[in-house]
């Protein structure tokens, strides 16, 4: 389990037992982290609950942040070091202005058959023939989560097959619970919504999942994580040693999945995790649940992540002459892998 936040750091360790994780230390190197408790942040409750932080000198201290808006000036300033979010207008502006936030890992994408931010529509429009391709979503109110996220080219990119623009529908911004509500009270028509809300809409028989996010748009970079850059450069090596806990991570993760659901190997043992860590405590309800993708050795998608840049550029959302290089840092999970060498997938 993660510890609360103390004032101290643990004692530095020498570089070169840093490095090499088999090595005994003293004690552990705290790191400062803030999550949102959502389901992808499963790596990150895995690589606590399994040892995974420990084997690597890791001791992540916990502070409570509810968005990524509120998490990148601290990661600027370096007083937190470790996040995640999307990777947003506000996020590329955030560096544009200066600000020291990179990204650094996968922590939420849409391979095939992992398309957990699917594009829902009310289920009395389906019912009623109104809504039988995206032609159809003329006039229409759509839900996002916020302005310029990444649920934007997401969205777009459905519209798109319908010859449609963002222009043909009313956008409208809640955040992913209230969706749910909308969708049952016809406050709205449609909506871009993540696991498990979309499931419990679904579930409810208020809404139809009309297409899927990974058909959509295959492989689109969701969420990520975040470090601060001084934490990639003033204490890299402990960056490293914890990179290298979460593609760990990551990978029991991935043995957890197979064929869309979590019926993997360690699946049993991951939903355990995300029910003590997350909203979502009823574990039957993850059987019914589209797990999302992680890159098992970290990567980040950096065609998606500049296609979805220029999207933001386009509707008028982006200050400056951010790029996606500037934003990314990919040496980090680089020399993570290092540590712990290739994947090799848990077998049945």
């Amino acid at each position: 389990m993660m510890s609360t936040l103390s004032r101290g750091r643990a004692i530095a360790l020498a570089s070169s037992a840093a490095l090499f994780p088999s090595i005994a230390r003293a004690a552990s190197d705290a790191v400062i982290v803030s999550l949102g408790g959502t389901i992808s942040d499963a790596p990150l409750f895995i690589a606590a609950e399994k040892g995974f932080y420990k084997e690597f000198g890791i001791e992540p201290q916990s502070i409570e942040m509810f968005s990524g808006a509120q998490m990148v000036p601290s990661l600027g300033t370096g007083q937190l070091e470790v996040g995640a979010g999307a990777p947003s207008a506000g996020l590329y502006n955030a560096v544009a202005s200066g600000i020291k936030v990179r990204i650094v890992a996968d922590k939420g994408s849409t391979p095939p058959g992992y398309g957990y931010a699917p594009i829902l529509v009310r289920k009395a429009l389906v019912d009623a023939g109104k809504v039988k391709s995206f032609s159809d979503f003329r006039g229409l109110t759509v839900a996002q989560v916020a302005r310029g996220t990444a649920s934007l080219p997401l969205l777009m990119a459905g519209l798109k097959k319908g010859g449609l623009t963002i222009k043909d529908v009313k956008e409208v911004f809640l955040n992913f619970p209230d969706h749910v509500a909308a969708l049952a009270n016809g406050a709205i028509d449609a909506s871009v919504t993540v696991e498990p809300q979309a499931s419990a809409a679904i579930g409810a028989g208020t809404a139809v999942r009309f297409a899927s996010s990974d058909s959509v748009y295959p492989n689109q970079q969701l969420s990520t994580i975040l470090f601060s850059q001084k934490f990639c450069t003033e204490r890299r090596d402990v960056a490293v040693r914890y990179m290298a806990a979460y593609i760990k991570a990551a990978r029991y993760y991935n043995d957890a999945l197979k064929d869309g659901h979590y019926a993997g190997p360690t699946a049993s043992d991951v939903i355990d995790i995300m029910a003590a860590h997350t909203a979502v405590k009823d574990k039957s309800l993850y059987k019914t649940l589209v797990p999302n993708g992680v890159d098992p050795n970290g990567r980040v998608n950096m065609a998606s992540l500049a296609h979805d840049l220029e999207i933001f550029r386009e509707a008028g959302l982006i200050q400056g002459n951010v790029t996606v290089e500037q934003s990314v840092d990919q040496t980090i999970s680089a020399d993570a892998l290092k540590l712990v060498g290739p994947y090799r997938p848990r077998k049945a």
